[in-house]
């Protein structure tokens, strides 16, 4: 929810040429910075863990070189969404997915209370970081990038690896290792500037077309609907105009890029909003960043898609979407 008008109707006007004078700027920004990109770091971006997880993480994301705190979140964040009640119609259960025998062999106790439990995140952390480890040393001296080696042994098994020297030929393994490394960039803290997306203005354009138009709850903006959106439902509409499928819901809109400080921010992010400020999944609120600290936005029932104000006390951050991000989200989470 968002509240009251920020700009009066005259100022709309105004606002849309400030806009396309920013929405060029997108295109020069993005062609100056194409090689200036931050390449992540060991450290997890401002609440993309879930606070009750994010110490886990951070410790247990260090155990060994193949790994780090941003790849653990990734692979938990796909597994189950950080759900420690998860189970997969292949009995994989608890917030790393462990299926019961693998389980068996590699859970450890994580946190010292005498039992291994699958549900208990103290133990299933630990115990997907000690197995990833596990796994790279079975591959160790195959030849290529020890994470990717890592995570293709998790998809594959540490013989396909160690056969074919490195990531195996299989389409399925080697996607999975591009939606890890991918997804893991939206869990770190950024190091350096982040790169500028070349399809932002695109997404801008696509949203202020459509000030004015009355909220809708669940809202696409399909002819039955009336072209109505909800906050999500135009962020997600935005970006599919320039070939870029977003989730539906706001929060998982959240993982489909790095995330720019405040004062990196650039027309054609994506700001978000919550009640919670340690918590990426409790995130209720998204718009279209325009620069000057405004965003364009579908508020709330009984409002219409507007510009309003990004620097409120429920301001959670920011993501710069790419296309890789938003192709490596889960479905299922």
């Amino acid at each position: 929810m968002r509240k009251g008008w920020i700009l009066a109707t005259a100022a709309v006007g105004a606002g849309l040429g400030f806009v396309m004078v920013l929405v060029v700027g997108v295109y020069m920004v993005a062609g100056n910075l194409a090689n200036g990109v931050g390449q992540g770091a060991v450290g997890l971006a401002k609440g993309s863990v879930p606070a009750a997880y994010r110490a886990l993480v951070q410790k247990w994301g260090n155990s060994c070189p193949a790994i780090n705190p941003a790849l653990l979140a990734a692979q938990l964040y796909q597994e189950s969404g950080f759900n420690p009640g998860a189970k997969s119609p292949a009995a994989a259960q608890g917030i790393a997915q462990f299926i019961p025998g693998t389980w068996a062999t590699h859970g450890i106790d994580g946190d010292g209370d005498g039992d291994r439990d699958v549900w208990d995140p103290n133990d299933a952390i630990p115990s997907a970081a000690k197995y990833d480890c596990t796994l790279a040393k079975y591959v160790k001296d195959a030849p290529g990038n020890p994470t990717e080696n890592m995570l293709a042994a998790y998809n594959a098994g540490a013989y396909a690896v160690i056969k074919y020297g490195g990531v195996p030929p299989y389409r399925e393994t080697q996607n999975y290792v591009k939606t890890i490394t991918t997804l893991q960039e939206s869990f770190a803290a950024p190091v350096g500037r982040v790169q500028p997306s070349q399809q932002a203005a695109g997404a801008i354009h696509f949203a202020q077309k459509k000030l004015g138009t009355l909220y809708l709850w669940g809202g696409n903006g399909t002819p039955e609907q009336g072209g109505r959106f909800d906050c999500s439902g135009l962020t997600k509409a935005a970006y599919e105009t320039v070939g870029i499928t977003l989730p539906r819901v706001a929060n998982d809109q959240y993982n489909a890029g790095p995330h720019p400080g405040r004062d990196e921010l650039l027309p054609g992010d994506l700001v978000f909003f919550s009640d919670d400020l340690t918590n990426s999944r409790a995130i209720r609120h998204v718009g279209v960043y325009v620069g000057g600290g405004y965003m364009i936005n579908a508020p709330r029932t009984g409002a219409v898609i507007r510009f309003d104000s990004i620097d409120t006390p429920d301001y959670f951050g920011a993501t710069r979407v790419t296309e890789d991000g938003a192709k490596a989200l889960p479905t299922s989470v």
